[in-house]
Parts: structure tokens; C-alpha cells; sequence
């Protein structure tokens, strides 16, 4: 492996605390603004929204350290609920393979993705946007604009049950998160990832295999949003063709407010994952105060704005120092 390879660090320090400080502060304002916030219903059913979300968001993390993006992922959720409920049969299938066929779906969906932008050279925006576009077409298409149910009990457990008072779906996640903190963060693929999205071609000349690096990538973001499709539907019981919407947007702010810059290069999944947090607290206590769904659109469309401008002003900072 080249020397100059070997220097470059996993790089995940403190970009969390972009995620952290606005957690703390929506948190002490809703708990005042709203007193169910902060009750133990309220609060474990955030965390179970929250499991979605903050798996999506680590596959997220892994591809815009690369400086790409996935926006296939929220058309592939209800592809993966099909997936499962076609195989699980409301029980009369079996539950592991119902849970292996939605892993191999969302496995299959990012190594095309992968594939594409690897080898062909299409560039990551355009390739998944189109893909986002076809799954979305498939699920409707297979289902006929029908929602796709499950009410086999032992599975719904995965989604709704808890232990410890803890809902198992935040076991899950947190799992999900800890194997994506040690890949960045201890693996020479980790390595390999960073490098990539400092510098591609300076990656490519030091040794690195970006093309299977690519696909590793886009596979991860795939297999991650299988598994929040899985805790998606044990949890609800059902999904709509349409379900999933804008999910994709929702992981990228999670991402960017985490601390991951969109430009590539920086971040890591504790920032993704607080960033996730942040985004369900917000959405939660504004149902809770009974603001309308369309402004939830406008603020998270705000809030994805003003995280890209700090990750480009902390860029700038950044680039004033070194120079």
C-alpha cells in the first residue's frame, strides 16, 4: 500500500457536535413549549421513529464521504416491504428468509447503483435519480397502487416489541450504527472510503480500488435502507407503494447535520445518527403542536439549506486556516 495511503485518517471527530448543540436546544424548547414531549409514550415512540431513519442515515454517511449521494433510498423501502411481505406470507413463509429476501433486495438495488456509477462513470445524482424513479415505478407496478400488508405476530415483535423498556428497534439501530463506526473508523476500507472522497483519482494512483470501494458503498446504502424498511413495516403492519417518500431527503439532512460535508471527504456516523434524532424530535413536536404537514416540508427543506451553508462556511474556515 502506498506511504501517503497509509497517513490518511479515519477521519470522524468532532463534527457530531453540529448535530449534538441543535439536539440539546430543541430538546429544552419543545419540553417547554409542549408538556407530552418529554412523557415516556412520547419519547419511545420518537425512538421508534427514529430507527428508520438513523439506519438510512448511516448508509447515507458511508456514500457522501465519497462525495455521492443515494436518492434511490426512499423508493427502495417499499420495494424491500414487498420483498418481505411476498416471502413472509403473514406466517405461513419463513420469517429469515422474508428478512434475507428484503436484505438481498436492498443488496441488489445499491450494487446496480454501484456498478453503474463505478464503471459506466454515471454520475451518482443522475444514477439514483433515475433509479429512485424505477423502484418507485416497480412498487406501484407490482403491487397495482395496493398497500402490501403483514400482521404475522413474532415478526410485528421486531418493530413493536421492546425490552428493558427500550423499544428492540433501537437495539437495532444502535447495532446497525457501531458496525458502521468501526468500518470508517478502523478498517483500512474506512480508509479507503475517506480517501476516496478527499481525493478520488489520488485515492486510484496511492493503490486504492475505488471501483469495488464504490459498490461496497452503494451496497451498504442499500442493505441499510432494507433494514429500516424491515423495522418499517413490523412496525406499521403495512406500506403503501408510496411509502418512503422523501425519506431519501430526510437521510441527507440527517447526514449533513451530523456533520458529514457534502462535498465528501469529512464526517462520520455519530453525527448522522444524532443528526437523525434531530430531525424526528423536530418533526415529532411539531405534530405536537399542531403544525400543518406542509410547513414540516418547508422547514425541513429550510433546515437542509442552512445545514449546507455551515458545512460550506466550516469548509471555508477550514481551507482560511490551513492557507
Amino acid at each position: 500500500m502506498n506511504k501517503n495511503l497509509k497517513s490518511v485518517k479515519n477521519k470522524g471527530g468532532r463534527e457530531w457536535l453540529s448535530a449534538f448543540i441543535p439536539l440539546v436546544f430543541f430538546v429544552a424548547l419543545l419540553s417547554v413549549l409542549s408538556p407530552q414531549f418529554l412523557s415516556a409514550s412520547n419519547i419511545s415512540n420518537i425512538l421508534r421513529q427514529v430507527s428508520v431513519y438513523a439506519v438510512m442515515a448511516v448508509g447515507m454517511t458511508f456514500v457522501i464521504i465519497t462525495g455521492g449521494i443515494d436518492l434511490s433510498q426512499g423508493s427502495l423501502l417499499p420495494i424491500v416491504c414487498i420483498a418481505v411481505s411476498v416471502v413472509l406470507k403473514n406466517g405461513e413463509g419463513s420469517m429469515i428468509l422474508a428478512i434475507l429476501a428484503g436484505l438481498l433486495a436492498g443488496a441488489l438495488s445499491g450494487f446496480v447503483n454501484g456498478v453503474m456509477i463505478a464503471y459506466i462513470s454515471i454520475p451518482p445524482f443522475i444514477m439514483t435519480l433515475g433509479m429512485m424513479n424505477a423502484l418507485r415505478g416497480a412498487a406501484l407496478l407490482i403491487t397495482d397502487a395496493a398497500s402490501v400488508e403483514t400482521k404475522y405476530a413474532p415478526f410485528r415483535f421486531i418493530g413493536t416489541g421492546s425490552f428493558l423498556s427500550i423499544p428492540l428497534s433501537v437495539y437495532i439501530f444502535v447495532i446497525v450504527a457501531i458496525i458502521g463506526y468501526i468500518i470508517l473508523s478502523r478498517t483500512a476500507m474506512g480508509r479507503y472510503i475517506y480517501a476516496i472522497g478527499s481525493n478520488k483519482e489520488a485515492a486510484r494512483l496511492s493503490g486504492v480500488n475505488t471501483k469495488r470501494t464504490l459498490i461496497f458503498v452503494y451496497m451498504v446504502s442499500g442493505i441499510c435502507v432494507a433494514i429500516g424498511a424491515i423495522l418499517y413495516i413490523a412496525r406499521l403492519g403495512a406500506a403503501q407503494p408510496i411509502a418512503g417518500q422523501s425519506y431519501e431527503m430526510e437521510s441527507v439532512a440527517a447526514t449533513i447535520i451530523g456533520g458529514t460535508s457534502i462535498m465528501g471527504g469529512e464526517g462520520g456516523v455519530i453525527g448522522s445518527i444524532l443528526g437523525a434524532i434531530v430531525m424526528s424530535v423536530i418533526k415529532n413536536g411539531m405534530v405536537l403542536l399542531g403544525v400543518s404537514t406542509y410547513w414540516q416540508q418547508i422547514v425541513l427543506g429550510i433546515i437542509i439549506v442552512i445545514a449546507v451553508v455551515m458545512d460550506l462556511m466550516r469548509k471555508k474556515v477550514a481551507s482560511t486556516k490551513n492557507s
